[in-house]
């Protein structure tokens, strides 16, 4: 917890708790449901929530952005970024469901208010959001593909509606055939740990 609070030192005290939280509530459910590598538990802050909440350093959402979470897994990066920007709407699907009994368990017990979640795929999703965020979920021609329709036409950000994507390694062929509008951010600028060593932000306007 040390590591966000480093990080992000503006945080209210309701933040800091739900952060706080996050831990035990992860290894209570992991210990039943697998949705974080057993051995990564002990690294949650940093591989998991300190990496969704890199999103920020591209874009610090506006009150009432509209944000759709593909993929989420065990919620990531979306519950981080709910807490950090209460007054933001997050929308977070899985097509694994007992994925998002898991991320509704920890929604709930943290309070948080500014969730939704579905049990599906995002081919079945017809809603309509500023941005779409996923991580390292398949390749950005294919998701870019799916998601296209789900991009509202209205823009309220300081950033052009789009997709903004975690990935590691080398991206040069998936970046390819958006290199005229892609950005990619290197984690490492921001982040001192290891870890964020081979770790890229890659947004594309939609």
């Amino acid at each position: 917890m040390e590591v966000i609070e480093h990080y992000y030192p503006g945080l209210s005290e309701l933040q800091r708790k739900q952060y706080a939280a996050l831990y035990d509530l992860y290894a209570e459910w992991n210990a039943k449901i697998n949705v974080i590598s057993r051995k990564d538990i002990d690294n949650l802050y940093i591989h998991h929530v300190l990496h969704s909440l890199s999103i920020e350093k591209l874009v610090h959402f506006r009150p009432g952005t509209a944000v759709m979470d593909v993929g989420t897994g065990g919620g990531f990066p979306g519950i981080p970024l709910a807490i950090l920007f209460p007054d933001v709407s997050f929308h977070l699907i899985d097509s694994i469901g007992k994925k998002i009994k898991v991320v509704q368990a920890v929604a709930e017990a943290i309070g948080l208010k500014n969730i939704t979640t579905c049990h599906e795929r995002v081919e079945s999703e017809k809603g309509h959001f500023d941005f779409i965020v996923s991580r390292a979920v398949m390749p950005l021609q294919d998701l870019a593909g799916l998601v296209r329709k789900n991009i509202r036409n209205t823009q309220q950000n300081s950033l052009p509606n789009g997709l903004i994507c975690l990935k590691g390694g080398e991206l040069q062929h998936e970046i390819a055939p958006f290199r005229k509008q892609a950005v990619c951010l290197n984690l490492k600028t921001y982040y001192k740990e290891s870890f964020f060593e081979t770790k890229k932000l890659v947004y594309i306007p939609l």
